[in-house]
């Protein structure tokens, strides 16, 4: 792992992915989908249902990007997940509630502490961005609730493909400007960490599940609990210059 001086030294952004790293999705979706499988009689877990959701989203994204017949858009793949995970659980459904589930994804809060330590990281100097397997209008939709202005907010749509492809941390390195070695990607995901590290980016894992990260020739940079330890990391501590 990089030594953080080093970081601190070098890094002029942070790129961070929205869903899981940013906003609490296994929580927030649990919580949103809770009341609607009792109305439906289902009598599974509900934190399962969205686990079942969010890796049959990701199996078909990942599917979508090496098929490379061109880019399907993120609501329509969490269409298809959906439905699916309905379909397993073997209750009927119409398409409005499929519609109105994946919607919720726009409605998604925060981690307890990524607000303050993004304040803390912007303090310091550094730009802030947003790259996201979410659709424009997805991501659009989803800033109020998240509640800080990022300096860029970008869509994997420009790239044309899901991330992890190489493409999508490319495109966020010609939009925003700056060499991709300057660049810190934070996630939540080892895959998002891999495929960003693969392309010539620094990465930071945010280990909230303390689980190991796997054997990769692509670590991370940096190793942190959540937001705040990562702003620590980054942030010159006090008196450190004198």
């Amino acid at each position: 792992m990089e030594r953080p001086e080093i970081l601190r030294r070098e890094i002029r952004a942070l790129i961070f992915d929205q869903y899981g790293t940013i906003v609490d999705m296994q929580q927030g979706l649990t919580a949103a989908v809770e009341p609607f499988l009792y109305a439906k009689g289902w009598a599974g877990n509900a934190n399962s249902f969205v686990t079942w959701w969010r890796r049959t989203h990701f199996e078909n994204s990942m599917i979508d990007a090496l098929c490379d017949r061109g880019h399907t858009p993120y609501r329509q793949i969490g269409h298809r997940a959906v439905s699916q995970v309905m379909d397993r659980c073997g209750f009927s459904y119409t398409q409005d509630e499929v519609r109105w589930l994946v919607s919720e994804i726009e409605t998604l809060t925060p981690f307890p502490d990524v607000i303050g330590a993004l304040h803390r990281l912007r303090e310091a100097g550094y730009k802030l961005v947003i790259l996201s397997n979410g659709d424009r209008d997805m991501l659009e939709a989803a800033a109020p609730h998240i509640g800080f202005p990022f300096d860029r907010v970008i869509s994997v749509q420009e790239a044309g493909y899901f991330k992890p492809h190489w493409k999508t941390y490319a495109k966020a390195e010609e939009l925003i400007g700056l060499d991709r070695s300057a660049c810190l990607f934070v996630a939540n995901h080892a895959f998002d960490c891999v495929g960003a590290k693969s392309w010539g980016m620094r990465t930071a894992f945010i280990d909230r599940r303390r689980r190991p990260f796997g054997e990769t020739p692509h670590q991370p940079d940096l190793i942190v609990r959540d937001f705040a330890e990562l702003a620590a990391a980054m942030v010159e501590p006090l008196g450190a210059a004198s």
